[in-house]
């Protein structure tokens, strides 16, 4: 099923509640009932309150999923979080509310008593509030695990080079060796520190893939270059940047012109530390 697929956001999610709630249903009629007996009606009662911990639990999730399109962590983490939890809980206790409701106007005729209301649903609460937390922790734990995994894959794209077809021939190039690519009319040339250029029937944006990110920066549409080509830069009219070029090359110009949107991100790639 693809609810158990461990590529999906927040696996291992779905296995976890599923073993967990009814041992929180457990100790939730361990503080709910008095004079417990094993019989029938423990037997019912308990199934039926698993039951509805797993609506409200799918409710909860739905919102999270929701949550993640409309109001990603990365655009405000705390205003995320404390929507999250309000939203989350409301959604899980109306869930639970309303099936508790049910099942009783069925089995009894009436209503559940008041104390349902002042006692059973603030110890739900608490558990939503503990659901939420798993949640965030287990998205946190997905992004440091992605950023471990390009932060390895960057050392091992530095290792291995870059692979440019030459005739019949495959060569590897380490990235210190070439300094930059650029678009030349249906090509991309790819241009070596000793002044060999060399053609790739590919495109710069799937170059840009491949390439190491804190070694290479894409100026503009046309140059993708090295940071040890890059001298510095100054700036222009209308908020863009001039980079300069410290390797003379017949292929590449001496400066080339930065957009004023791409402006801050070469900055701060250029000067990370600043």
């Amino acid at each position: 099923m693809s609810l158990f697929r461990k590529d999906s956001r927040y696996y291992p999610d779905i296995p976890l509640f599923l073993i967990l709630i009814p041992f929180i249903s457990a100790f939730n009629y361990y503080l709910t009932y008095n004079n417990i007996k094993f019989n029938g009606f423990l037997v019912l009662t308990y199934t039926l309150d698993t039951l509805q911990g797993y609506a409200g639990w799918l409710g909860v999730r739905k919102t999270i999923l929701y949550l993640d399109k409309s109001m990603p962590y990365h655009k405000g983490i705390l205003k995320r979080i404390v929507i999250q939890f309000l939203l989350t809980t409301l959604v899980g206790l109306f869930i639970i509310s309303a099936l508790t409701e049910m099942v009783s106007l069925i089995a009894r005729g009436k209503m559940v008593p008041s104390s349902f209301y002042t006692h059973d649903l603030f110890i739900i609460s608490i558990w939503f509030f503990v659901l939420n937390a798993i949640y965030i922790m287990i998205y946190y734990y997905k992004k440091w695990q992605q950023v471990e995994i390009e932060i390895a894959l960057e050392k091992q794209a530095k290792i291995e080079g870059f692979l440019i077809r030459v005739g019949k021939k495959n060569l590897k190039f380490s990235y210190d060796e070439l300094i930059g690519f650029y678009v030349d009319s249906d090509y991309v040339i790819a241009c070596h520190t000793k002044g060999n250029i060399y053609y790739l029937d590919t495109s710069l944006d799937k170059i840009e893939e491949k390439l190491p990110t804190d070694l290479y920066f894409r100026l503009n549409r046309k140059y993708l270059l090295h940071r040890n080509l890059m001298s510095g830069f100054k700036r222009i009219e209308n908020g863009k940047l001039l980079v300069s070029l410290s390797l003379s090359n017949a292929s590449l110009p001496n400066e080339i012109p930065v957009s004023r949107a791409k402006a801050p991100l070469f900055k701060s790639w250029f000067w990370p530390n600043q």
